[in-house]
């Protein structure tokens, strides 16, 4: 009976079963490879040179295999952080020693073993999958010895780990990999941290991925859907073209008026030839109207904007003076959504875009990012 003839509820029932392609390229399969191998070499000749003329069973567990799978496969999964594999190696061993010596059914003991170090990986945060072969193989061999959960397990596990750090840190893969929500802000998004929060506590199981990395990639795949919807538009597309500027030595009051006139909160700043050196806004003004005195902010802004008429004075006169160096531009041809994050996670409300001479050819506000997001989202007619 060919798949075709299956009953559907059947088809869609062995579908589940199919094993979904891994999304990793051709050297990502040689690094872990290579990484599986380097490691296991590492730890198997160290252990051996440790024991001496032991045999092999002495010196090197079978669960060391298991955890290499995930040390240089998937060195970003809590399921592979150094405390994970050391701790859940060697918990599970002697949970598996315990029930050895305790329990003289070995059925019993399997059964009791396993789920025993799974409950106490939970309990010290060391969940290793692993580490339930260790206790298991601590009973199917009749090991009694508490010593055996140090040697050559625990030094087993360690000498891997220390083989994953280096290699992982080689080859571009950060291991150890934080586990916990760094001190400083995520990149903004439509959800916050407490949302994500929210939804893994109702999620309620294992998540085989790191947090951070998590919210990373929630927040790419926000970025392509709002490269999706705009598509290839680009910054020229919407940009303000041939916008208003002023120069180095434009005086304040000239800078004031124009953007009161045209109503519009910021002025690039530019050389002869239209490049761009600096940028005037509304809180640069704001930052120099000396906030100490007593006076109202009309008043104190007035002040600043007064010529003094002397060649050398103690306060600003010119643009130059109060502007902002340090200018984030995009080029004409950039892509649209690729100014989201900027706006939405830099605090910019306006950038300028240059042209391939580095030249100002434009500049797009956060009003004019929100007009093209209208547009694209509006059904065609």
């Amino acid at each position: 009976m060919t798949a075709s003839r299956l009953p559907a509820p059947l088809r869609a029932w062995l579908s589940h079963l199919w094993p979904a392609p891994v999304a990793i390229d051709t050297r990502e399969r040689w690094r872990m490879v290579a990484g599986a191998a380097l490691g296991m070499l590492l730890a198997a000749w160290a252990s051996r040179w440790l024991a001496g003329t032991s045999p092999a069973g002495a010196w090197l567990v079978a669960p060391l295999g298991a955890s290499a799978v995930l040390v240089f496969g998937v060195p970003a999964s809590p399921l592979a952080q150094p405390w994970a594999v050391v701790g859940g190696n060697t918990v599970s061993a002697l949970v598996g020693i315990a029930c050895a010596r305790l329990l003289p059914d070995a059925a019993m003991a399997a059964g009791v073993s396993v789920a025993g170090a799974i409950a106490v990986m939970l309990a010290l945060r060391c969940l290793h999958p692993p580490g339930g072969a260790s206790a298991l193989l601590m009973v199917l061999t009749g090991t009694t010895a508490f010593r055996h959960a140090l040697f050559p397990v625990l030094v087993n596990s360690l000498l891997l780990v220390a083989a994953g750090m280096l290699y992982n840190s080689r080859t571009g893969r950060a291991y150890p990999h934080a586990q916990l929500p760094p001190a400083g802000g995520q990149p903004r998004s439509r959800f916050s941290a407490a949302d994500l929060d929210a939804a893994l506590a109702r999620y309620n199981q294992v998540l085989d991925v790191p947090r951070d990395d998590l919210q990373a990639l929630l927040a790419q795949a926000e970025a392509a859907a709002y490269q999706r919807t705009l598509g290839e538009l680009r910054c020229a597309d919407v940009m303000t073209r041939e916008p208003l500027a002023v120069s180095f030595g434009a005086p304040l009051a000239e800078a004031w008026w124009l953007m009161r006139q045209r109503r519009i909160k910021a002025l690039p700043v530019v050389d002869p030839t239209r490049r761009i050196v600096g940028i005037v806004t509304l809180a640069d003004f704001m930052r120099h109207a000396d906030l100490d005195r007593h006076e109202g902010l009309g008043e104190r802004l007035r002040a600043l904007l007064r010529a003094s008429g002397l060649t050398h004075s103690g306060r600003p006169e010119v643009v130059g003076q109060i502007m902002t160096r340090q200018v984030r531009v995009a080029s004409q041809d950039r892509l649209l959504s690729e100014l989201i994050p900027l706006f939405s996670e830099g605090g910019h409300h306006h950038i300028p875009i240059i042209d391939g001479e580095q030249r100002l050819a434009g500049i797009i506000t956060q009003t004019d990012l929100v007009r093209a997001l209208y547009r694209a989202v509006q059904p065609s007619a």
